[in-house]
C-alpha cells in the first residue's frame, strides 16, 4: 500500500514535470512571437511605405505639376488656361503612369526652387525646361536628362551675319533681353561685361520684342530658338548648331521622394528604349541628342 503511494506520486510528479516543461515552452514561443511582432511594428514605423509619395498622389487622385507655362515648345499656358508643349506630355506619361489625373500648377523662373521647396508643399514635381545643375541637385532632386540644351541667341534674321561668336556678342551697343531670375540671365551677368543686358518680365514676349527691334538679342536655348524662326520668318537663330553651353533638361523635385524619382527615371529610361522619347522630339521639332 505504501508503495503504491509512492507509485502514484511519482507519477504524478512527472505529469507535473510535463505540465511544467509545455508551459515553459509556451511562455518561451509567446516571448519570442512577442518581440517579432514588435520588432515587424517598428520596422513598419520606421519605414511605413516604399512609396509614400506616389501612394499620397494616389490618394488625392492627381498629381500636381509645377511649371513656367511661358517656354514655347516645352510647356505653354494659353488664355484659355490649357496647357501644351513637349514637358506637359511628359508630364501626362507620368500621370498616365501613376493612374491619376493631371492639374498644372502655375510657377516662374525667380520662384522655381523656393516653389518647389515651400511648405506646405505647392506640387508634387516641376517640368518644362528646367536645366539639370549641380546648384539644383545640392538642396533638391533631379531627375536623369530626357532633352539636350543649351545656351544660344535668338536674333533678327538681317542681323544674323553679324552675331557669330560670343564676342560678337559682348560689344558696347549690343541690347541683349532677357527673362529674370532663370538661367539666361545668369549666363548673361557672367559672359557679357561690354554688352548692354535687359530684363524683361515675360519670357515669351522677347522673341517679338527682339522681331520689332526692342533688343538686338535674346540669349535663349537650343529647346526654344528653332520653334521662333519657323513661326516668325523675322527671327534667326545663327549660332544653333554650336550652343555656348551644353547640358540636359529633367525633372525637379524636393528631397525625400526617392520613389517618385524612381518611377520618372523608369519612364525616361522606357522612351529612350521605345523610341517614343525620339518621337516626341520630332513632333515639336526639337534636338535629340541623349
Amino acid at each position: 500500500m505504501h508503495f503504491s503511494h509512492l507509485f502514484v506520486s511519482l507519477s504524478d510528479m512527472k505529469e507535473l514535470r510535463y505540465h511544467i516543461f509545455r508551459t515553459w515552452l509556451l511562455i518561451v514561443f509567446l516571448a519570442i512571437c512577442g518581440t517579432t511582432s514588435f520588432a515587424s511594428c517598428s520596422s513598419d514605423d520606421e519605414h511605413p511605405s516604399t512609396t509614400p509619395t506616389i501612394d499620397s498622389i494616389r490618394q488625392r487622385g492627381k498629381i500636381l505639376v509645377g511649371t513656367t507655362g511661358d517656354y514655347r515648345p516645352l510647356s505653354f499656358r494659353e488664355a484659355d488656361g490649357t496647357y501644351w508643349g513637349f514637358g506637359i506630355e511628359m508630364a501626362r506619361e507620368i500621370a498616365a503612369q501613376i493612374g491619376v489625373d493631371i492639374e498644372f500648377v502655375k510657377t516662374s523662373w525667380p520662384t522655381l526652387s523656393a516653389d518647389v521647396l515651400a511648405e506646405p508643399q505647392m506640387f508634387d514635381l516641376a517640368m518644362g525646361g528646367i536645366t539639370i545643375t549641380d546648384a539644383r541637385r545640392e538642396t533638391m532632386l533631379m531627375s536623369e536628362g530626357y532633352l539636350a540644351n543649351g545656351k544660344t541667341i535668338l536674333c533678327r534674321a538681317t542681323d544674323a551675319g553679324r552675331f557669330q561668336s560670343l564676342s560678337d556678342i559682348d560689344q558696347p551697343g549690343v541690347r541683349v533681353m532677357v527673362n529674370p531670375g532663370g538661367l539666361n540671365e545668369k549666363f548673361a551677368q557672367a559672359n557679357l561685361t561690354h554688352a548692354t543686358i535687359v530684363v524683361h518680365q515675360q519670357n515669351e514676349e522677347i522673341p517679338t520684342l527682339v522681331a520689332q527691334g526692342k533688343a538686338d538679342l535674346m540669349i535663349t536655348e537650343i529647346t526654344e530658338a528653332p520653334y521662333y524662326v519657323q513661326t516668325d520668318s523675322r527671327l534667326a537663330a545663327p549660332l544653333l548648331s554650336a550652343p555656348f553651353t551644353h547640358g540636359q533638361i529633367g525633372v525637379l523635385m524636393r528631397k525625400g521622394q526617392d520613389d517618385l524619382l524612381a518611377l520618372v527615371n523608369a519612364i525616361i529610361q522606357r522612351m529612350k528604349s521605345d523610341g517614343s522619347l525620339r518621337r516626341l522630339h520630332e513632333k515639336f521639332g526639337l534636338v535629340y541628342d541623349l
